[in-house]
């Protein structure tokens, strides 16, 4: 069994990590950790002491100093995270900042092309592209992929769809689908939009930190994420990725002038960022690194899924909304009470009479409950939450 493999399993050793994050005793169980991480008590208190040294220095140092000195190797590490060139990123607030971004200043559409989303978007990317068609003069087209879904399935809709609409130039595609944790094929999907020249926007603010990848080896030339997720960050900070031979087919944000044109950095609206969050993420980086990264954090984060997944998979009145292939799912997984047409109100029993708490999601084949643990997770949690699964299926 690989070592990572064998970490994942190690209860003492994660019960040990726990306690380098301060947890209040009172909360209920946080099976919501799809949201944002927990920054560990190291990073909280590198950020304090970043908050202050800021706050003394101010603009002079900020101005003297953070770009030239600091700013930069930031950029560095980021670029380091996805091995790509530092000069292929920018820094954004979030990942829905970066794919704004990258939408709004895509300029290879024309009037009568056709962009593609699907379901399993996030929002605020189906909203950003059905904005930008209606800026360009192109058609929308909505996809609704199958449920129970499968690797051939997800593959053969878009295929389907490149060969029903000839006018295709560009399309949305989420890494690991927010709502149910669906870990979407990119590489093969990637491979067959090559075949019809349709561009991808990637959203990877799930997969960083908890799926190892090569943005390259997946055919992706431009993505955005965030950090504070999995890698482990303060809030609001994210990036975008831009191959570098593709800098041209995104145009500088609203004549953005601060950066030249063959800056990625001109690709992104520039004001004052959260500095002493930035300054934090050397540290961030390097717990994420010692940790051992996604190839530590992927597995146990599955390990954790599968405990649960296992144990209510064939209980009746529960449906598991993702699909047990490893290639598709990762820690994150959804389901439902199948005799009850009100999640909301099981989330909520969840809460009060076990204080698990989750979020509920909507799908296109309806709302569920979406149950994401997180690395202060422990396997007695994860029993906890099967107990009060079945008990709430069987009342």
């Amino acid at each position: 069994m690989p070592e990572n493999t064998l970490r994942a399993h190690d209860e003492t050793f994660w019960r040990t990590f726990v306690g380098r994050y301060d947890v209040d005793p009172d909360e209920p169980l946080n099976l919501e950790n799809g949201y944002f991480a927990r920054m560990s008590r190291t990073v909280v208190e590198e950020y304090q002491r970043n908050i202050e040294f800021i706050n003394r220095g101010n603009s002079v140092y900020v101005r003297q100093h953070f770009d030239r000195d600091h700013g930069e190797a930031i950029r560095r590490q980021v670029a380091q995270l996805i091995q790509a060139p530092t000069h292929s990123v920018a820094m954004a607030t979030s990942a829905v900042d970066a794919l704004q971004s990258l939408i709004r200043n895509y300029n290879g559409l024309k009037p009568g092309d056709q962009v593609l989303i699907c379901d399993l978007e996030y929002a605020s990317v189906k909203s950003a592209m059905r904005w930008l068609a209606r800026q360009r003069g192109a058609e929308v087209i909505e996809l609704v992929h199958q449920h129970p879904a499968s690797f051939e399935s997800l593959v053969g809709t878009y295929r389907e769809a490149f060969i029903r609409y000839p006018r295709l130039k560009l399309m949305a595609l989420t890494y690991v689908n927010h709502l149910t944790g669906l870990v979407m094929p990119v590489k093969a999907i990637a491979e067959t939009a090559r075949e019809f020249d349709v561009d991808i926007i990637l959203d990877g603010a799930h997969a960083l930190g908890q799926i190892d990848f090569n943005l390259k080896k997946l055919g992706i030339e431009f993505a955005g994420f965030n950090l504070q997720k999995w890698i482990g960050g303060p809030l609001a900070l994210g990036f975008l990725y831009i191959a570098p031979h593709r800098l041209a087919d995104i145009d500088p944000d609203m004549d953005e002038g601060h950066y030249p044109a063959t800056d990625t950095r001109s690709r992104i609206p520039h004001s004052t960022p959260n500095i002493p969050a930035l300054l934090t993420l050397p540290l961030v980086f390097e717990e994420h690194r010692a940790l051992g990264g996604a190839l530590a954090k992927g597995p146990r984060l599955n390990y954790l899924r599968d405990l649960w997944v296992r144990a209510v998979r064939d209980e009746p009145g529960i449906d598991v909304m993702t699909p047990d292939d490893p290639r598709l799912y990762c820690g994150i997984t959804s389901m439902r009470f199948t005799a009850r047409r009100d999640q909301q109100t099981m989330a909520n029993r969840l809460l009060d009479e076990y204080g698990i708490f989750t979020v509920v999601r909507d799908t296109s084949v309806g709302p569920c409950i979406r149950i994401t643990p997180g690395l202060t997770t422990l396997a007695s949690d994860i029993e906890r939450l099967t107990k009060a699964l079945i008990n709430l299926s069987r009342t």
